[in-house]
């Protein structure tokens, strides 16, 4: 039986072009989705093998998307496909269990490559990555987790970088608005952030929404 993928990707030419190669390839597309919410939906619907998955989406992020993806559907792997090498992003893919973690810039056949890796039960990463990473995960699992905010947390960050009142927020994560405010005063708090601007920048430079 053919894997089933589901594509997740902001740029409807990017998703395009990687359906194109998915199918020559023998894979069986299921749907593609422009935000974190469409990929955890069509996951609920389709209950793929594998979601390719950008690390910074609209409405919520990658990582956010990857976690409910997790809970919904087990046995659905994540891949992360994504222009950010940096440390911190590898760091936070590997810590939320996402198995494969592959580089833009490495072209069609490390995509195919970690394909085939996870559906097998393996993790697959860039090897442009991988030894760094490695190292670097084992260090910071031994000195603490490396993420500071909850889940419910780091959705009201991205809601709020992307200009969102908290009224909006509430709505759409089904809060009262009492509830996001909370959110919102604990994250800061957590984060010695008190300005909104502030929350902005911080959301950036951890790629959770795009400048």
């Amino acid at each position: 039986m053919p894997i089933g993928i589901v594509i997740a990707d902001d740029h409807s030419i990017f998703r395009q072009g990687l359906r194109f190669l998915m199918e020559s390839d023998g894979f069986t597309v299921l749907g593609e989705a422009s935000n974190g919410h469409e990929a955890v939906n069509l996951t609920e619907k389709f209950r793929p093998d594998v979601v390719i998955m950008d690390f910074s989406m609209p409405r919520l992020n990658g990582l956010d998307a990857s976690r409910e993806i997790r809970r919904i559907s087990p046995r659905s792997k994540v891949i992360l496909l994504t222009a950010h090498r940096e440390e911190q992003y590898v760091l936070e893919a590997l810590s939320v269990g996402i198995k494969g973690y592959v580089l833009k810039s490495e072209g069609a056949k490390a995509i195919r490559e970690a394909i085939q890796a996870v559906t097998q039960g393996n993790a697959y990463l860039s090897p442009g990555i991988a030894r760094f990473a490695i190292d670097s995960f084992v260090g910071k699992c031994a000195d603490g987790p490396v993420e500071v905010l909850s889940p419910r947390e780091l959705q009201v960050l991205q809601l709020i970088a992307e200009s969102h009142t908290t009224k909006e927020i509430a709505e759409q994560l089904n809060l009262t608005v009492k509830t996001a405010e909370s959110c919102r005063t604990a994250l800061m708090n957590k984060l010695d952030i008190h300005e909104t601007a502030s929350l902005v920048r911080y959301a950036v430079r951890r790629g959770i929404v795009k400048a």
